[in-house]
């Protein structure tokens, strides 16, 4: 027998009095196969072991060989385990309280489903969650998030795939300069510089002025650790892997042949580790130069200067060049060469930092310090120009990699990773903007924001407010222009679904049949989102281009005026309603992330984009919020593993993106496991959004490869009205590979199931769209054909 070590679980799943016998044991154990403890988190091989006759709920525990288990896997909006399972007592028999699987209470009513099945759900909802305090932090994190997406957004295409893969990367790290240079500007431009060398600033502030009368390097010095602080921050929220891993067990000796599949079966900490160590080291460099060009620009260079110049640079350098490696970057285990070079990259840019300082704070040269801090302007135009170029080429090589097979629609295909990219960008420039503005109406007492002020901002910040407003009405109007043309044809195409699903016409439906079709018409509009992403996505890189004309000292409103004969005084509102919409979109942000997680009714609003972007493991910027999917997924194909150990048949029934945990599950399945397992998914996005946006891990090739592993053992329930979620393969059921699979696979549901209940009901039928459909017959009635089909082979 092999040797097993048995770990006492405490909570509801049972618990194990002590000693070997398994005849005293009550309910589930976790058994590890015993191994070296080579991390914190990836320690052991675990699995659950069921007890063979124990005397803890013998009804739950002593089902017959062959029974079939529904397990539920409910999406973005969650919800309580009653309220999945439809029962109004439940309990959790695996997991725990933020991955946990529950189950009815035997007793309390029907416990069974469709066709005797056992009931059984995944409850995922609370691990992208957590307190408010750790939601909001999560807000602040949004642009690292959405970098991170990006880059899993890459081509098929392995040249155009890897130039996306790397660019991402690049434009995380410019994510990270950006959120340094943003404290830099506060810290050092504003406050050492603008601030404290004026009295009218310093009035009533006593927790300034007191650094007012020091020399302008001893200030510097000082203020120079608000920036060190927020780099430092950054350190430990990169440092934490996730809320929930204290108390998971990954599994260890996994092997899944595809992308999607991998997820969770391999140690992504290593490689976060490298990113972590590049990107601090940047950060601290940039630090270092903004306060070695002050020093230039007061008194000339000197020796020491010139050599914490060239290593502050060569740190630079170097993290860059490891970017654009990813066998580097990405190695499971890296060699003891690459290792030490990221120790001493880190090393290096902190020591040159304390050496920086040290010096500015000794330094007594004097200098204009009221005009600002040398040299800062320059570098926020070039990073912004950097990062306009960067999502240039992006777009390039996405568009050069897109997958030309796959026709013309959705048009949004292959697109995924610049509009994300610029989506990152954005918000980044939005909250360092609206960070700088907002600290600056503070020291100058609220005046005009559009105003040229002794403590304003450097120029390329206004350039950005302007671009800004630019962008949003750009989108708009785009937005506003394909709403009009695309709706006559959805129109058309509803009123042919309508006719069709209810033939016969009858005058006291007609207002019933418009708001069927109306319905059927803006869910289509999903489908035509292309030309709206890619305005947005041009307007962004143009807006930091413009920024350039910040090294000419030319405002907004005045180069408007001269180059496109705009009014000034309309580029001045621009600009002020640009600040406006920063703001708003902040507040926005931070709202919506803490109601998002803290009402699940607001949740399935805004959740489906949060949740998309935790989905990922951390593989372009390491302090994106840390990926559930790692627990989530492997926890989930274990416990389907599990009770195919234990002769049961496994019927997974997905819904929206549990859809997607459901996939990657089945997809580390072993072969045996899989012949016992069915899938069953309703209002699954696989097709519409992450087929689209994610076509190198979620193409056709991979969904159909899924499908043969299971026997096309395979239902998919999809509904006209609903925006998000839709059929997988053909909407008839027909297509290029109808050999290969049955037709039945898709299956539309006619929504609404009727039009008129006069004489039923005294309200309309109601129209279900996104929502589950586990109230619905036809939900049952593919249930018990799952069920069936799984029982006879």
């Amino acid at each position: 027998m092999d040797r097993r070590v048995r770990s006492r679980s405490t909570n509801r799943a049972g618990s194990c009095q002590g000693g070997e016998s398994r005849g005293v044991c009550q309910g589930p154990v976790r058994v590890c196969a015993a191994g070296k403890r080579s991390s914190p988190r990836f320690v052991t091989s675990c699995e659950v072991w069921m007890p063979e006759s124990p005397p803890w709920h013998p009804r739950l525990l002593h089902r017959p060989p062959g029974d079939v288990v529904e397990l539920r896997v409910h999406g973005v909006s969650g919800g309580d385990a009653d309220d999945i399972l439809d029962r109004p007592h439940v309990q959790r028999v695996a997991g725990d309280h933020k991955g946990g699987f529950y189950r009815p209470r035997e007793g309390y009513g029907d416990s069974r489903g469709a066709c005797g099945v056992v009931l059984e759900t995944y409850r995922w909802s609370e691990l992208p969650s957590g307190a408010a305090a750790r939601t909001l932090s999560l807000v602040f994190l949004l642009p690292f998030m959405a970098c991170n997406a990006a880059a899993w957004m890459r081509p098929r295409a392995k040249i155009s795939g890897g130039v996306v893969w790397v660019g991402c990367r690049l434009v995380g790290l410019s994510l990270t300069v950006l959120y340094v240079l943003s404290f830099v500007g506060v810290a050092l431009d504003l406050l050492a510089c603008k601030c404290m060398s004026r009295g009218d600033c310093l009035a009533g502030r006593t927790w300034l002025s007191w650094l007012g009368g020091q020399p302008v390097g001893l200030r510097m010095a000082l203020l120079a650790l608000v920036p060190v602080a927020a780099i430092w921050v950054l350190w430990l929220a990169g440092s934490r892997c996730g809320h929930w891993y204290h108390n998971f067990i990954p599994p260890s000796g996994t092997t899944a042949d595809t992308a999607l599949g991998a997820i969770g079966t391999q140690n992504a900490m290593p490689g976060v580790g490298r990113l972590h160590a590049i990107h601090v080291a940047t950060g601290l460099v940039v630090l270092d130069l903004s306060l070695i060009t002050a020093l230039w620009s007061a008194r000339g260079p000197r020796l020491l200067d010139v050599v914490l110049t060239a290593c502050a640079v060569a740190v630079f350098c170097v993290s860059v060049v490891l970017l654009c490696l990813p066998s580097v970057i990405d190695a499971a285990a890296g060699t003891p060469v690459i290792n030490g070079v990221l120790r001493a990259l880190r090393s290096a840019a902190v020591a040159v930092t304390i050496v920086v300082i040290g010096r500015v704070a000794f330094d007594r040269t004097e200098w204009p310090a009221g005009d600002g801090l040398p040299g800062h302007d320059v570098a926020v135009v070039l990073l912004f120009g950097a990062q306009g170029t960067l999502l240039a080429l992006l777009g390039i090589a996405a568009l050069a990699g897109r997958d030309r097979r796959q026709g013309s629609r959705p048009r949004l295909r292959g697109l995924g990773a610049p509009l994300f990219a610029c989506l990152a960008v954005g918000l980044a420039v939005s909250f360092a903007t609206e960070f700088n503005y907002r600290v600056s109406d503070y020291l100058d007492r609220d005046q005009p924001t559009p105003d040229v002020l002794p403590t304003s901002p450097v120029l390329p910040y206004k350039w950005t407010m302007f671009g800004f407003f630019l962008s949003v009405i750009g989108a708009a109007v785009a937005g506003a222009v394909m709403v009009v043309l695309s709706w006559r044809h959805r129109r058309r195409t509803a009123d042919g679904i309508v006719a069709r699903d209810f033939p016969e016409v009858d005058g006291g439906t007609a207002r019933r049949r418009a708001q069927v079709r109306d319905a059927i018409a803006r869910a289509h509009f999903t489908e035509r989102l292309g030309p709206l992403a890619v305005t947005y996505c041009c307007v962004v890189a143009l807006s930091l281009g413009f920024t350039a004309a910040a090294l000419a000292e030319l405002q907004p409103s005045v180069a408007a005026e001269g180059l496109v004969s705009l009014p000034s005084d309309f580029v001045s509102a621009g600009t002020q309603f640009g600040s406006y919409l920063m703001a708003l979109l902040f507040v926005g942000l931070l709202f919506g992330g803490l109601f998002a997680y803290r009402t699940l009714a607001f949740r399935r609003y805004i959740g489906m984009l949060w949740d998309l972007g935790m989905f990922w493991p951390r593989a372009a910027h390491p302090f994106a919020p840390p990926c559930y999917a790692e627990r989530a997924v492997p926890e989930l194909a274990c416990r389907i593993s599990m009770l195919a150990r234990q002769g049961r048949y496994v019927l997974v029934a997905a819904h929206s993106h549990g859809s997607v945990l459901a996939l990657a599950s089945i997809l580390q399945l072993e072969p045996y496991v899989l012949s016992r397992v069915a899938l069953l998914t309703h209002g699954c996005p696989l097709r519409r959004f992450y087929s689209t946006m994610f076509p190198a891990y979620v193409g056709t090739d991979v969904l159909s490869e899924a499908g043969r592993r299971l026997g096309w053992r395979w239902v998919n329930l999809w509904r006209d009205t609903d925006p998000i979620g839709g059929w997988i393969f053909t909407p008839s059921g027909t297509g290029d590979d109808a050999s290969r699979r049955p037709p039945e696979v898709d299956r539309r549901l006619r929504d609404p199931q009727q039009l008129d209940a006069r004489g039923n009901d005294t309200v309309w039928p109601p129209m279900h769209g996104h929502r589950p459909c586990v109230t619905d017959d036809r939900y049952e009635a593919a249930v018990c054909e799952l069920s069936e089909r799984l029982r006879t082979g």
